[in-house]
């Protein structure tokens, strides 16, 4: 008996799922063969020894190197996640209005700052800050990361909204159009709670994103924790251990992030199924217009 077709691909047969079970062996075995030369190589060097891992039991060491470098990279990019998210959610509105010359705007604007590598804005903008002096020298990579990673990540999720509300039955539109919801009630309270929903996934991606493109910020001198691992490599001569710990810690952050995304996730998704999957047409009245019935009148 073989296994049902999947929808992207015809399921393999007997013979093709032994072949598919010796392709997996062996690339497993290739795949432990190069991490044992790897580690082979690092232990000839001595990078594996007590010594080099004795700094991390040091907290004077956490205090002047590992810290400063987390909160940085905390900072900036719970920073640029929040400002990303309410830029993604105008621009993604934007994108979906009845007016062409406000879609075109829009549209020009996400298209240029989707196309714009993230570590040129940031060195751009670094140089451009420190040129013109709109901020305090200490604040100065700080604002050229943050906003750089708020333009292209604002621009990303400005099209997963987009994207997420056209994914909605457009019955739903219609029925608040006929019951007379103005454009802004029609989003705020039928479409942007569902969509949020369903765009979770999508966003919480695009937030580990910005997570990761923090540390780019070394670049331009920003104190975040991948330079402030480098740091404490050259200065203890145990790079491959600071660096196994520094990416140790961006796995921790990054679990932590989704963690709390897919408990909301849980959440809402229960608190919309308790509610209802659609709103009943009294409440929507209600939260239209008070006072009105079903006949559209007061």
């Amino acid at each position: 008996m073989t296994a049902a077709p999947s929808v992207l691909f015809d399921a393999p047969g007997p013979k093709g799922r032994i072949r598919h079970h010796i392709y997996s062996v062996i690339v497993v075995v290739a795949v432990a063969a190069f991490l044992w030369v790897l580690y082979n190589g690092f232990a000839d060097q001595g990078q594996f020894t007590s010594a080099k891992w004795k700094p991390f039991t040091d907290l004077e060491v956490w205090q002047t190197y590992l810290l400063p470098g987390l909160k940085g990279t905390v900072v900036a990019a719970l920073l640029s996640i929040v400002f990303a998210l309410l830029i993604g959610m105008v621009f993604g509105i934007l994108r979906l209005s009845e007016h062409r010359v406000v879609r075109w705007v829009s549209g020009a604007i996400v298209e240029v700052a989707r196309a714009i590598p993230v570590l040129i804005l940031m060195i751009f903008l670094f140089a451009l800050f420190s040129k013109k002096a709109l901020f305090a020298v200490e604040d100065l990579a700080l604002a050229a990361v943050v906003i750089a990673l708020t333009i292209y990540n604002g621009s990303v999720i400005a099209e997963i909204v987009r994207a997420g509300i056209r994914s909605l039955p457009k019955g739903q539109t219609e029925a608040a159009v006929a019951l007379g919801m103005r454009k802004n009630q029609l989003m705020r309270l039928i479409l942007l709670p569902q969509a949020i929903t369903a765009m979770l996934p999508a966003l919480v991606s695009q937030m580990v994103v910005a997570l990761k493109d923090s540390a780019l910020g070394y670049q331009i001198t920003y104190t975040e924790i991948v330079r402030s691992g480098q740091q404490l490599g050259a200065a203890e001569q145990n790079t491959v251990p600071s660096l196994i710990v520094i990416a140790i810690i961006m796995i921790i952050l990054n679990y932590a992030l989704t963690f709390l995304a897919t408990k909301l996730e849980q959440r809402l998704r229960a608190r919309k199924k308790s509610r209802g999957a659609v709103l009943t047409t009294d409440s929507i009245l209600t939260d239209a217009a008070p006072g009105m019935d079903l006949t559209g009148k007061k």
